[in-house]
């Protein structure tokens, strides 16, 4: 007899087909419905929790929100791009809104020339005739820039008139600015170049109150007997007249020239007078006009503030005593914003400087530079203002450097 053999399978081909199937649906929904069977109770948690619908503390799915990452500000123009950490890698994940860049404080000043607060330098009014096109301009700028200097003082009035179109003038004289030949916009470029270097920059007011005989107006300040009696010789190679504040025609033209013009650049930084602001002593008549002239600058600041409150009223004068003794200016009752201290006389310049450290800071002129040195590590002397008696403004502060370098 042939010997058995031993079935190969489970034998399932024996089973019915249709059988097989319906044994298949009952075991799904059976194993898609454990959790309302109760049957996970008995199942190991490392397989319950491949289960389908086998949610933590019963809580249901919950879809996930995408949160739109926060559209970024517009640059300004011109502004320079916020630097970037050199740990922070962008993403490619629009679900996640990257952490917003800060832009890293500058580095602390390394001289002590760095550490004043304004350096400035001073340019005549003369300094934007010839037409001076807007890239020279600018370029001015950034060579001053480039030098540490941090504020360009500027005339904008000198003598009688304005360095810029003025409608104040145009009304009073029928002449809108000085005869000098320059572009309508030279403030402007010169102010916008300025902030965008991170600099300021001061109107000047040269002259103050004095004219000269070269003024377009003196034919008619002598005229209408706006100037006070005698001759100013306070400096011998030159003779002025000084307009008389008392008189309200000529108070009146001078608030109106200060508003006009702040209103006029409302981003200029500050304005400046000078000790063009007074009357000399030696005056004839010895008359004291200290009490009217206080009474002038008080309200031509007051009307400043009020057009332009951002402005700063500042002077650059002699020290308290001398301004008061000599030239009528009690400049301490004048509620100035800053005042700076003129050193210009070398001979007394350790007695100024002890005036210079109770207040805003020094002015020294070209022929002063070696004087840097010991101006800027004196850590009382707050400010420095360069003033180029030689007229040329850019060898002087290409000169800076060469004296600073050696402060320490």
């Amino acid at each position: 007899m042939p010997s058995k053999k031993e079935k190969n399978g489970c034998g399932c081909a024996s089973i019915p087909f249709s059988l097989i199937i319906v044994l298949l649906g009952v075991g799904y929904w059976g194993f898609t419905h454990l959790d309302n069977l109760g049957i996970d109770k008995f199942v190991s948690d490392n397989i319950s929790r491949f289960l389908p619908n086998n949610q933590p503390n019963n809580q249901q799915p919950t879809t996930p929100t995408l949160t739109p990452a926060p559209t970024p500000p517009l640059p300004v123009a011109n502004s320079p791009l916020p630097p970037v950490s050199p740990t922070e890698t962008p993403t490619s994940n629009p679900q996640v809104s990257p952490s917003p860049v800060t832009a890293k404080s500058s580095p602390s000043p390394q001289t002590p020339w760095e550490k004043k607060e304004i350096r400035g330098i001073y340019l005549s009014r003369y300094q934007a005739t010839n037409n001076a096109s807007e890239q020279m301009i600018r370029e001015r700028v950034r060579s001053y820039r480039a030098q540490g200097i941090n504020t360009i003082i500027h005339g904008v009035w000198g003598n009688g008139c304005t360095m810029y179109n003025s409608e104040v003038l145009q009304q009073t004289f029928g002449f809108k600015s000085c005869p000098n030949q320059f572009q309508s916009q030279w403030l402007d470029w010169l102010i916008d170049e300025a902030h965008k270097q991170g600099m300021q920059v001061h109107a000047y007011f040269e002259k103050g109150i004095k004219i000269d005989k070269n003024s377009p107006i003196f034919d008619l300040a002598i005229s209408k007997r706006w100037v006070v009696p005698g001759v100013d010789r306070t400096y011998a190679d030159i003779e002025h007249y000084v307009l008389d504040v008392e008189i309200p025609e000529v108070a009146n033209l001078f608030k109106k020239i200060s508003v006009e013009f702040v209103q006029k650049y409302p981003t200029i930084d500050a304005v400046q007078w000078d000790d063009y602001l007074g009357y000399h002593a030696d005056l004839p008549g010895k008359v004291d006009r200290t009490t009217h002239l206080t009474n002038f600058v008080q309200q031509m600041r007051a009307d400043i503030k009020k057009a332009n409150p951002t402005v700063s009223f500042d002077l650059c004068h002699h020290n308290p005593y001398w301004g008061k003794r000599y030239f009528a200016a009690d400049w301490t009752n004048w509620n100035v914003d800053r005042v700076f201290i003129q050193i210009y006389n070398d001979d007394n310049f350790k007695e100024e400087l002890d005036y210079a450290e109770n207040y805003a800071g020094v002015a020294i002129s070209d022929q002063q530079l070696y004087r840097l040195k010991e101006l800027v590590n004196n850590p009382k002397i707050k400010s420095v203002l360069l003033f180029p008696s030689s007229g040329k403004p850019e060898e002087t502060a290409a000169s800076i450097k060469k004296f600073t370098s050696m402060s320490n």
